[in-house]
């Protein structure tokens, strides 16, 4: 059974820093490509950053554009966790944060998995 554990969301200020952390137990191997998706009331569900596999393509990321110089996606070698580090965080930032498993990374998109969590809350205030 596929696991997953997200932390770090939580309500800061316009400026401030968060950092994620998704832990993904109960995958086949030990390296999938992840990601962070987020979905905001009333619109769509987004990709925000997401980071190869390590052995497959050296760890390449995205990053959509309006994070880009802000956040900071990485993950552990040989384990199935990700983090995204926040900084400089902003009001259109508010959302909940999702970590999936089994991402395609491109070049300029992250196709989206079924394997996902439940989600941890961001909410930016100005």
């Amino acid at each position: 059974q596929v696991r997953f554990l997200e932390s770090g969301g939580g309500l800061v200020q316009a400026g401030d820093s968060l950092r994620l952390s998704c832990i993904v137990s109960g995958l086949l191997s030990d390296d999938y490509a992840m990601g962070w998706f987020r979905q905001a009331p009333g619109k769509e569900r987004e990709s925000v950053s997401c980071i190869n596999s390590l052995d497959g393509d050296g760890g390449r990321t995205y990053y959509r554009n309006s994070v880009k110089g802000r956040f900071t996606i990485s993950k552990e070698n040989a384990n199935n966790t990700v983090y995204l580090q926040m900084n400089r965080l902003k009001p259109e930032d508010t959302a909940t944060y999702y970590c999936a498993a089994g991402v395609r990374v491109r070049d300029d998109s992250c196709e989206d998995s079924p394997l996902t969590g439940q989600g941890t809350q961001v909410t930016v205030s100005s």
